[in-house]
């Protein structure tokens, strides 16, 4: 799971039920009442006042970056729209978080912090946020980021083709900072929408191009992407991680240009191109490997450690002996993928097969056989046959590229799905004058 940053989290908070207050006070205070239906699901005033906060909070030096208060309270609340939807979703498909995995992650998020838990706790009671809120957050972004793990898993092919494809294209090394602004349609918009839509975006072009606004406060404003509350920030894409039609328009572009309407599949964008920078050719990466051959005597609960450990001590007599340790490898090693090979484990890094068999490799001459070690497996002996320099960088380049080709269309796709569940959903908001409701609204 990746850091999870104290704030971050803060902005997704989902508040008590209800709000409790002193029995004077219950017949001046209301109820917490309901922003949003969402489904089977509601979204409460004090949680989309909450999140609001902390979004004003994140931008307190940029007050300016912000939209009217209206255009935020929407977008944040959209935001927890899709969080329950997501949410929902993942219990459907039976994604579930465990208690001890809850736990292990507070605790990530306090060491993270430089805090203990309990320290944490009393951080968020200050700022009148409840432990068992902010508990439930964490527990939606790990189930959130497991369901996209799994639609990933099952939607998203990478081909070698696609791999090596991409690798002449970084030929180049060049590589874009690029920001977007959206301005979403629908699945199956009608003539009506698209015009209204290009009627929208058009205006937007319009504000950036006088200079009227800035680009990322316009992002923060009108664009309907999940990033607009970043200022529309895309970060740093190789020509791999674009789509095929916008690599070709970034060529031609200057930093600080925007260009656009495009349109794509998720409606009309306006692009920037932010900076470019030369990225060309992966990081050489050389490594030391191993090639050696070794024999396992396993501990079960048959044959306890101290029967192990004197099986592997009479084998290690035998060779020290002169017995040839192929032979005696093929007799009695318990290894069954490596015993009828003589024990050769093939060429791998140190660490490849774990530290304690790591420590024994690395600390022999060729030719050299050690003493018995013990690993999670069992009790070892392992000879050491030969070393060398290996340059990975070849296979290094490819896994980097397949995991960005990977991020990439899992973005795409996911942000489809997203829609999709969006459009399929019952949303009534009630955020007073600003209501608005329906199926699929």
């Amino acid at each position: 799971m990746k850091p999870m940053n104290l704030r971050l989290m803060l902005a997704g908070l989902i508040a008590a039920l209800t709000m409790t207050t002193p029995v004077a006070a219950q017949t001046l205070q209301p109820l917490d009442r309901i922003a949003a239906v969402v489904n089977e699901d509601v979204i409460l005033q004090s949680e989309l006042d909450r999140a609001v906060r902390n979004v004003t909070s994140q931008y307190a030096n940029q007050p300016g970056q912000l939209p009217p208060q209206a255009v935020l309270e929407r977008q944040v609340l959209e935001r927890l729209v899709l969080v329950k939807l997501q949410v929902a979703r993942a219990a459907e498909t039976g994604i579930r978080v465990g208690e001890e995995e809850l736990n292990n992650a507070v605790n990530s998020v306090a060491q993270q912090n430089g805090v203990s838990v309990d320290a944490l706790r009393q951080r968020l009671a200050s700022e009148g946020i409840s432990f068992t809120d902010f508990r439930n957050s964490i527990r939606d972004e790990i189930t959130i980021q497991r369901m996209r793990q799994s639609f990933g898993q099952s939607r998203v092919q990478i081909s070698e083709a696609e791999i090596d494809a991409a690798i002449a294209a970084q030929a180049s090394g060049t590589q874009y900072h690029l920001a977007h602004i959206l301005v979403g349609l629908p699945e199956g918009a009608t003539a009506e929408q698209i015009a209204t839509g290009q009627k929208k975006v058009e205006g937007v072009k319009s504000l950036v191009d006088s200079n009227e606004i800035d680009f990322a406060a316009a992002a923060v404003r009108y664009s309907d992407s999940p990033n607009a509350l970043e200022g529309g920030d895309l970060g740093w894409r190789s020509s791999d991680e674009i789509p095929t039609a916008f690599a070709e328009i970034l060529k031609s572009m200057s930093p600080g240009q925007v260009v656009g309407p495009l349109r794509g599949p998720s409606g009309f964008q306006l692009l920037k191109l932010v900076e470019v920078r030369d990225g060309s050719q992966a990081a050489a990466r050389t490594v030391t490997e191993y090639n050696a051959r070794h024999i396992l005597v396993r501990v079960t609960p048959v044959q306890d450690a101290a029967t192990a450990r004197a099986k592997i001590d009479t084998l290690r007599a035998r060779i020290a002996g002169g017995a040839d340790f192929v032979e005696v490898a093929k007799e009695s090693s318990e290894d069954a993928n490596s015993k009828s090979q003589g024990g050769d484990l093939g060429w791998f890094e140190g660490a490849a097969f774990g530290p304690a068999f790591g420590t024994a490799v690395t600390g022999l001459q060729d030719g050299s056989v050690s003493q018995p070690f013990r690993t999670e497996a069992g009790w070892h002996i392992v000879q050491r046959v030969a070393q060398r320099q290996s340059d990975v960088t070849s296979a290094t380049q490819r896994g980097q590229v397949r995991e960005t080709i990977g991020r990439r269309k899992l973005e795409e796709e996911y942000n489809r799905y997203l829609q999709e569940l969006r459009g399929e959903a019952y949303v009534n908001v009630r955020n007073g004058d600003k209501a608005a409701s329906g199926d699929g609204g």
